[in-house]
């Protein structure tokens, strides 16, 4: 599948993920795009950040053969769509713990890569922790809205964030948010 002025931040994230993993990269994407994905894109990210060990040389043959072109830093754009993609240094990482196992999810564009919705959660509830940024905070209720996440696992997690007492805050919300009625859950079909 090419990537078309109509392509979703999905579709270009799991174009790009497919095709690094057929040129034996492994980049797994993270940060709002990740967010995108699991909300439906109820919140929408232009940047499509990946986390990969990949040289910028490796990344930017595998890039120019499905149409991207080098911009700035570690940032490829494509002619056919807004979304600009990221490579990030490896390792995956949310907060100070390392992340060693991630989802894939199957799509018509291909395979994509991504962190689960338990780490994406702890992937925006570092950025509410360690930086009080109240949108990350809204971005993690989102995906916890729409996917099941593992509680007991965040709240570990927060704990040895040293932030026990954000994650009430975290949990009481999401417990609030999920008596309403709303969104579908979402599905990963498996982790890697």
């Amino acid at each position: 599948m090419a990537i078309t002025r109509r392509s979703t931040v999905r579709e270009v994230a799991a174009h790009v993920s497919q095709a690094l993993t057929d040129a034996g990269i492994t980049a797994v994407l993270t940060g709002g795009s990740a967010v995108s994905v699991y909300s439906a894109n109820r919140y929408r990210s232009y940047d499509i950040d990946f986390v990969t060990g990949a040289s910028l040389r490796e990344l930017g043959r595998v890039m120019a053969e499905i149409g991207f072109t080098r911009g700035a830093g570690r940032h490829f754009e494509h002619p056919y769509t807004r979304f600009v993609v990221e490579f990030v240094a490896w390792p995956v990482t949310v907060g100070d713990e390392l992340v060693r196992k991630w989802a894939r999810i199957r799509t018509p564009a291909g395979s994509l890569q991504i962190l689960t919705p338990t780490q994406c959660v702890k992937d925006r509830l570092a950025a509410f922790f360690h930086w009080r940024d109240s949108q990350g905070l809204e971005q993690a209720l989102l995906v916890g809205r729409s996917h099941r996440v593992s509680m007991t696992e965040l709240a570990r997690w927060s704990d040895a964030e040293g932030h026990a007492e954000d994650f009430a805050e975290f949990r009481r919300r999401l417990q609030s948010i999920r008596r309403k009625p709303g969104l579908p859950a979402g599905r990963v079909t498996r982790v890697r």
